[in-house]
């Protein structure tokens, strides 16, 4: 790491072939994203980002991605793997609003950038994680910029894993959870105040009825050594309280059912998965918590 023009010091950075860029522009542009994504769009600044998801009519997480303003309207980060379908899924709502959505990831290259400031790239996009700051600062730069990385992805992934940010293809799969089950009512990701958008009457249901039960939280193995891989079943007295994730020197995180989890913690059963004893813990983050009694289905 080195000092930069002005005299912070530059994070690590790493690179995300992995993630995907897709544009959206048009005069109808931030109106047509802000009534059918979760994140509120039509206020978003240039230089700020927002993490959002594009639900099902059912409220479940179809993408996630973040989405930066630009002169010329948005830039979107998503799952490389996901951008012809999210590119499909959103052309499906157009309708006659006027906007153009298009596939530009061959003309971008993604980083992220945590420990200290990102390095200043001309013609970079660069914004907060909007999650948690600790996370760093993606960077969406021209393919043409020549910016490399000086850490391995994997580094970042660890670090996201301390924090206990759930990471979509590896802690979850999408359109199989809720925004709540990922947390992202925690980590910004919806806005309940904006109105409309794609599965907003579920999502809002679950918030104010509080029937969100299952959550990305914090699982350390008991011997700090021990890691099993993502999707080992994690279990109490025979019982299955959900799946393993995203796992590093022996912290991980798990997707668990809150009042399963909590019987077991109040009864004194061992938890485990794969043969390897865990402890459950919150996210510093959660504003949620664990149920006032445990076990009820």
């Amino acid at each position: 790491m080195t000092a930069s023009e002005g005299g912070a010091r530059i994070g690590r950075t790493a690179a995300r072939p992995e993630r995907g860029v897709v544009a959206v522009g048009g005069s109808d542009a931030a109106e047509f994203l802000h009534g059918v994504v979760t994140c509120t769009v039509k206020t978003v600044p240039l230089g700020e980002g927002r993490f959002g998801a594009l639900l099902s009519p059912q409220g479940k997480v179809l993408f996630d991605f973040f989405l930066a303003r630009v002169e010329e309207g948005f830039l979107i980060e998503v799952a490389r793997e996901r951008v012809a379908d999210f590119v499909k899924r959103l052309g499906f709502y157009r309708l006659r609003a006027k906007v153009e959505i298009a596939d530009v990831s061959h003309e971008h290259d993604v980083f992220v950038t945590w420990d200290g400031a990102a390095p200043h790239r001309s013609g970079a996009v660069a914004f907060v994680d909007p999650r948690l700051a600790a996370l760093g600062t993606h960077l969406i730069v021209p393919t043409t910029d020549g910016l490399s990385a000086d850490t391995d992805v994997a580094a970042w992934h660890a670090h996201r894993v301390h924090l206990g940010v759930p990471e979509s293809g590896i802690d979850f799969e999408l359109g199989e959870y809720f925004p709540h089950d990922v947390d992202m009512d925690d980590l910004a990701g919806v806005d309940f105040k904006k109105g409309c958008f794609v599965g907003q009457e579920v999502v809002s249901r679950m918030k104010h009825r509080g029937t969100a039960r299952r959550r990305v939280v914090h699982a350390r193995a008991v011997a700090a050594a021990a890691r099993p891989p993502a999707g080992t079943e994690i279990e109490a007295g025979g019982r299955g309280l959900g799946t393993l994730g995203s796992s590093i020197d022996g912290v991980g995180l798990a997707m668990v059912r809150l009042d399963r989890a909590r019987g077991a913690m109040d009864a004194g059963a061992p938890i485990t998965a794969g043969g390897v004893e865990l402890t459950l813990a919150l996210p510093e983050f959660a504003h949620f918590g664990w149920p006032e009694a445990g076990g009820a289905d």
